[in-house]
């Protein structure tokens, strides 16, 4: 049976002051009708029904997952006592699944993405958990990049191993960091990189049988959980055992080292939506192309973007600046320094400034 796992423990901090411990950027509905996280789930359709939908999310944040996803079984959002990054949230939920369904499939996404074309979202992927579900091996979905886009890791393509109805599953030669403005070119033109979507495909066992041989000592934390599922003494230890977790990211802790890797590459609109600048490709624009949102007033201005989510913003005679108000917070940055709000907030935090985190 075909499960989902939504990574939902992201705190958004390149959203601040939008985005809050309490209130991350998945659970805002930014420049969209509903939270990025509902999204997500409605995006699945009827690829996988409700009660095989798992969130892995924080304790802080997850009265809030429950109110955004009702329909969702009480069990099937897994709260982190604290964040030990993507390894340990996916190998959570793989235990978690493998327990119900020994031969579970899973595919694994983050909350906090936009993805159009949704249809052909959900064939691909389909088309990749039926691969993985057959073969083995774990399995990223690679997005066609359309841009020499410098804010997103890529998947150098292997050759093409066979195809998946009108799917081409490729191995995957190896996962490439952030790369400079001309090699993002030459990646673009070459045709032979993908932008890394951090989409994933697996069987939960086989997941496992990586973390065990790679991780050992995440391993050894997640059978301590697993024992206690469905136990009254699970949430203790939960609690006990998972702040000591290795923190990992999925890419660096087990897919590179990983003995099978393949890519589906996709063509379908996507973005991870990382930072203001980003959000306002999605955000009205006015005459003087400023990406507006709420209550702004804009005068000899151009090129900015100006959201407000409390009192009326107004800017004079200044260009290509992020400029947020909320009701206890502004930020002022220049566009191109946009991805470093997240120093902010932890100058925010040393500070003990915790009411507006």
């Amino acid at each position: 049976m075909l499960h989902a796992v939504i990574m939902a423990g992201g705190s958004g901090t390149r959203f601040w002051p939008a985005s809050r411990r309490h209130l991350p950027k998945q659970l805002l509905a930014l420049a969209t009708e509903i939270p990025l996280l509902r999204m997500t789930f409605e995006r699945l359709g009827d690829l996988v029904p409700g009660n095989r939908v798992w969130v892995v999310t924080t304790a802080e944040t997850a009265e809030a997952t429950r109110n955004v996803l009702p329909e969702l079984p009480p069990e099937n959002i897994l709260s982190e006592p604290m964040g030990r990054n993507t390894a340990a949230c996916a190998g959570l939920a793989a235990r978690a699944i493998r327990e119900l369904d020994p031969e579970a499939v899973c595919i694994v996404l983050p909350a906090d993405h936009v993805i159009g074309e949704e249809a052909q979202f959900r064939a691909a992927m389909a088309a990749g958990a039926e691969f993985v579900g057959r073969e083995g091996g774990l399995l990223t979905f690679g997005v066609r990049p359309t841009r020499p886009e410098t804010g997103y890791g890529y998947l150098e393509l292997g050759p093409e191993h066979i195809r998946e109805g009108e799917w081409s599953i490729h191995r995957l030669r190896r996962f490439v960091e952030k790369p400079d403005v001309d090699r993002a070119r030459t990646y673009l033109e070459s045709g032979g990189h993908l932008w890394n979507a951090g989409i994933f495909a697996w069987r939960a066992t086989t997941l496992l049988d990586e973390i065990r041989r790679q991780i050992p000592e995440l391993a050894s934390g997640l059978d301590r959980i697993g024992k206690a599922l469905g136990t009254a003494e699970f949430d203790a230890v939960l609690s006990e055992v998972y702040p000591s977790l290795p923190a990992t990211s999925l890419d660096f802790g087990i897919m590179e080292g990983a003995e099978r890797l393949w890519t589906v590459p996709v063509d379908f609109p996507w973005s991870d939506v990382g930072s203001w600048t980003e959000l306002a490709e999605r955000l009205a624009a006015d005459a003087s192309g400023n990406a507006v949102g709420g209550r702004v007033q804009a005068i000899d201005a151009g090129g900015n973007v100006l959201v407000s989510t409390g009192p009326v913003l107004s800017v004079v005679g200044v260009d290509e600046l992020v400029v947020v108000a909320t009701p206890d917070a502004v930020l002022v940055v220049p566009k191109d320094e946009a991805q470093r709000v997240k120093e902010v907030v932890e100058a925010l935090r040393e500070k003990g400034w915790d009411d507006v985190l």
